[in-house]
């Protein structure tokens, strides 16, 4: 049976991996974009965005755009392959396929 992952498993960490792993794998949003969508604040969001970075689950690209500093977040192959396994734990535990 597959393990729950403690890092995905967190409610909005969940969310932020579900809401990336959507996009194709050479797309990437911004940080107000995800913000946004999840209904998060600035502090609480970049707090989750570290512990999936320092897992390697997430990369972090930080730029500057028209003279103003934007971050970009995309899911790395082994965050996508983190979260399917995650996933394939929820399905087993609930029973279903």
């Amino acid at each position: 049976m597959d393990t729950l992952d403690p890092t995905i498993h967190q409610p909005a960490r969940l969310q932020i991996m579900s809401a990336l792993t959507q996009l194709k794998d050479s797309e990437r949003v911004d940080f107000t974009y995800l913000k946004d969508r999840l209904g998060l604040t600035d502090g609480n969001l970049g707090a989750h965005l570290t512990t999936l970075e320092a897992r390697g689950y997430i990369a972090i690209d930080k730029q500057f755009v028209s003279r103003r500093p934007k971050t970009f977040v995309n899911a790395t192959a082994s965050g996508r392959t983190a979260f399917a396994s995650h996933v394939a734990a929820l399905t087993s535990i609930l029973g279903t396929k």
